[in-house]
């Protein structure tokens, strides 16, 4: 087995995983950002769809939102605690009857027929965790689908920008006095990260060229009885294009979800966001600004795609 997925698994099934990840949307601004996006993508292309997968499903977060709109779901993900938490949030939204668990992990899924699915769907960067079988995984998930395929990965172009920048995600922090423990380590660590900061020219450039982050120090660290971050390969707009039109994928588009917001700074983010009137427009207008095909490589985190099958 890969030490990608070795390492994925373990970190995706820590206990607190289910909970945390559960919870990401009223924490971090630009979790809420990335997943209005995808909501308005799915939402306005559910024509004809009745049945869904959603290959890294999570806690459930658009699985049960399309469960909601009356499609059959397959909910596929790596790790128990999401899969318990999803079907805890399904159950209470009143769609476990909707959605079908099944764990598993994005690298094999032999068991899926040719063209099951009206809509495939993997969002949040699972695939970017399947390296070096990224490009097999998109195969194989345009080969299960039927009709639309929609997906987001990790951006190279994206990413690039946290090598400058130790605190990138305390930009984001929606409630500074959030007791939660990733947010009070945000703040906590703030000051040494900018202390500690040097700017690495290697790294760029490596990171630039080779589009991999982790690799030695994360298998070391897994053979140590840890569970480090993922390896994640990060994607080039025009690299993940040719990729799924030569899996047949046709009318591709992609965006950069994150790519406006990120342009602000804190205070004004938060005051939007407290601003539900504000908050709505912002929302749509970081919709419009992030699907221009200028700016899909400069999204927060994910570089997202969807096209016709």
């Amino acid at each position: 087995m890969d030490y990608s997925r070795k390492i994925s698994e373990r970190m995706w099934n820590l206990p607190d995983k289910g909970e945390m990840e559960s919870r990401r949307e009223e924490m971090f601004m630009d979790d809420i950002i990335q997943k209005s996006h995808i909501e308005k993508e799915l939402l306005s292309s559910l024509d004809g769809v009745e049945t869904v997968f959603d290959g890294g499903a999570g806690c459930g977060r658009f699985s049960i939102l399309l469960a909601r709109h009356g499609c059959k779901v397959t909910h596929f993900d790596i790790s128990q605690p999401m899969i318990d938490k999803a079907k805890e949030l399904a159950r209470k939204e009143g769609v476990l009857d909707k959605i079908t668990f099944v764990k598993g992990a994005l690298e094999d899924l032999r068991e899926f027929g040719d063209k099951s699915y009206d809509l495939v769907m993997s969002f949040d960067a699972p695939i970017s965790y399947t390296y070096p079988n990224q490009e097999q995984v998109i195969r194989e998930l345009v080969r299960i689908g039927k009709k639309r395929i929609m997906i987001s990965v990790s951006s190279r172009l994206g990413v690039l920008p946290y090598l400058a920048n130790p605190v990138q995600k305390n930009q984001f922090i929606l409630d500074e006095n959030c007791e939660d423990a990733f947010v009070r380590w945000c703040i906590g660590n703030k000051a040494g990260a900018i202390e500690a900061f040097r700017f690495d020219k290697d790294a760029v450039e490596k990171l630039w060229s080779e589009g991999l982050m982790g690799g030695s120090d994360e298998i070391a660290e897994y053979e140590r009885g840890g569970a480090p971050w993922c390896i994640t390969y990060t994607f080039l707009p025009d690299e993940l294009k040719k990729i799924l039109e030569s899996a047949g994928v046709k009318n591709i588009e992609l965006a950069g979800p994150g790519a406006y917001a990120r342009t602000l700074p804190r205070e004004i983010l938060v005051k939007i966001m407290n601003h539900p009137e504000q908050r709505s427009d912002f929302l749509e207008f970081c919709h419009r600004y992030d699907s221009n095909p200028f700016v899909c490589g400069m999204g927060k985190d994910n570089l997202f795609a969807k096209g016709e099958l």
